[in-house]
């Protein structure tokens, strides 16, 4: 029997980010927004500027930050995702229907 003592496990990549979580960048993007958040409700109590509105405004960067790094399904996370879509979409694709023939000879015309 011919077995492989070195096998490989599905979640190795998982080892090499920061927490099992984020990659660096998604870490910093992560803190900016939540820092911005905190900053900016830290100056809205300071200031007595505290009502609905600003509040929303203030919370906004940390929520867009946690839905970035949030993950998703077959993706490392929702800004990975998005960039797939728009790397979909914006860059030329040219599909050619090869038939089924065993042998392919692109000819640009």
């Amino acid at each position: 029997m011919n077995q492989n003592p070195y096998l490989i496990p599905a979640n190795t990549k998982k080892g090499e980010l920061i927490l099992g979580i984020f990659r660096p960048i998604d870490l910093v993007i992560f803190l900016v927004g939540v820092g911005i958040t905190l900053l900016a409700l830290v100056i809205m109590s300071l200031a007595n500027a505290i009502d609905n509105v600003t509040s929303i405004l203030a919370i906004l960067p940390a929520g867009i930050a946690v839905v970035l790094v949030f993950p998703f399904p077959n993706y490392h996370n929702v800004r990975v995702a998005f960039g797939e879509v728009i790397n979909f979409y914006t860059n030329r694709q040219k599909y050619v229907w090869r038939g089924w023939c065993s042998k392919y000879e692109f000819k640009d015309k």
